[in-house]
């Protein structure tokens, strides 16, 4: 059979497919396809968005690489000095590292007239990278640490603001233990000059942040001549590509020395990586249905298709079209019709997801077990695209075997079928 003769018998058919009873289940199977791919575009968007806003939030704390001294115990509040003076510091020859800044934690406890909450100090200098506060500051400003001396200002959390009733201007009691546990812990008075909201509950009730020379005053760490400090409690180190975080601790390890430790964000909080880790589950599960109950429609809905037209069936057969060609002209109307859900799935997915992106229409009902308020959303075509592929191939793959049925069916019995 010539390509013409081919090209015509697809117009006959997909002419009657528009005039025929079968159109509900045309427009269903239309609706399923592109319903299938809105959802399948925000689990996408909305998992991987929330994989990286968490990880955003657990390295603005952290960094992404933590550079410690190495110690049995590794608790934050209780870590060991290391010199100021290294290779990697303040800027590092290995390529991807953004940013190098040295912090110092020291833990203590807040003291009101009612109440007591045990915090962790966080000591920042001159080097701080402070993008992700001046993005979460919701009250007053950002401590200053750019002084010739240390001054009080503090910034604390909403929920500790909340939690002890600090307001902007308050000050704060605090009390430090030293390493001798049998001596008077060490006092400071603090000012709240900042108020941030991070979302993130696990720091959020734990982080105050002032000028790293309290703790390295505090804990009388070594000096040089002009009186700035030798020595501070870690480094954090911040790089371009959090897929390559492993291969970048790596290569930090080798330019240290033996004495300092390296850690990778994800390993420090492992179980909070893995929590989210789970969300890839998710995304390839609900991938699977959507495509499964796509691929269910559209077969009913070519079965249907193929019962309608037996009649038409014969006709081409008896007019010489072999079992193959009759087969393609309803996998090619079929694959329109998939297109077809395809382009309005996309055109209402993506409009959707822009929307989210840029006003955060839907929120969680517990931002606390998320880490966020309004579900982040991470656009990227070229996982579009794949979906799209991905998707239109499989349901044409299958749809080969509904159409099978049409190499059954005899031309003498179709032309007579009513």
């Amino acid at each position: 059979m010539n390509f013409e003769l081919f090209i015509a018998k697809g117009i006959i058919a997909a002419k009657q497919y528009k005039s025929s009873v079968s159109s509900p289940i045309i427009k269903i199977a239309i609706l399923a396809i592109a319903l299938g791919m809105i959802m399948m575009l925000i689990a996408v968007a909305a998992g991987i968005g929330l994989q990286q806003k968490i990880q955003e939030k657990v390295s603005a704390f952290n960094g992404h690489i933590i550079i410690s001294k190495y110690d049995n115990n590794q608790s934050d509040v209780s870590a060991k000095p290391i010199s100021i003076n290294q290779g990697f510091y303040p800027n590092s020859s290995i390529e991807g590292v953004t940013h190098v800044q040295a912090i110092a934690n020291k833990g203590g406890v807040i003291r009101t007239e009612t109440d007591f909450e045990g915090v962790q100090l966080k000591g920042v200098g001159k080097d701080y990278n402070w993008s992700f506060f001046k993005e979460h500051l919701v009250e007053g400003k950002l401590p200053n640490v750019l002084g010739e001396k240390e001054n009080n200002e503090l910034l604390v959390s909403r929920f500790l603001a909340n939690r002890l009733g600090f307001e902007l201007g308050d000050k704060v009691k605090t009390y430090f233990p030293k390493d001798d546990l049998n001596k008077i812990p060490s006092r400071r008075f603090f000012e709240v000059v900042g108020i941030y909201d991070s979302g993130f509950q696990d720091f959020d009730k734990l982080i105050v942040i002032a000028d790293i020379r309290h703790v390295q005053r505090m804990n009388k760490w070594n000096k040089d001549e002009e009186g700035n400090y030798l020595q501070v409690g870690s480094f954090e180190i911040f790089i371009d590509d959090f897929s390559n975080l492993e291969q970048k601790a790596d290569e930090l390890y080798n330019q240290t020395n033996s004495f300092l430790n390296v850690t990778p964000v994800s390993q420090k909080f492992d179980s909070i990586f893995e929590w989210i880790k789970v969300f890839d589950f998710n995304i390839y599960l609900i991938i699977g249905i959507m495509i499964i109950i796509s691929v269910i429609n559209m077969s009913v809905m070519l079965l249907v298709l193929i019962l309608e037209k037996t009649k038409l069936i014969g006709i081409l057969k008896a007019l010489g079209s072999n079992n193959w060609s009759v087969r393609k002209v309803f996998l090619y109307n079929a694959s329109y019709i998939v297109l077809i859900g395809l382009f309005w799935g996309n055109l209402i997915g993506l409009s959707f997801l822009h929307l989210q992106d840029a006003y955060g229409i839907l929120s969680f009902p517990n931002p606390e077990a998320y880490y966020v308020k309004e579900i982040p959303v991470s656009i990227n075509y070229v996982y579009v695209i794949l979906l799209n592929i991905v998707t239109f191939t499989i349901c044409f793959l299958l749809l080969l075997i509904p159409s099978y049925i049409i190499t059954k069916i005899s031309p003498v019995k179709a032309i007579r079928f009513d």
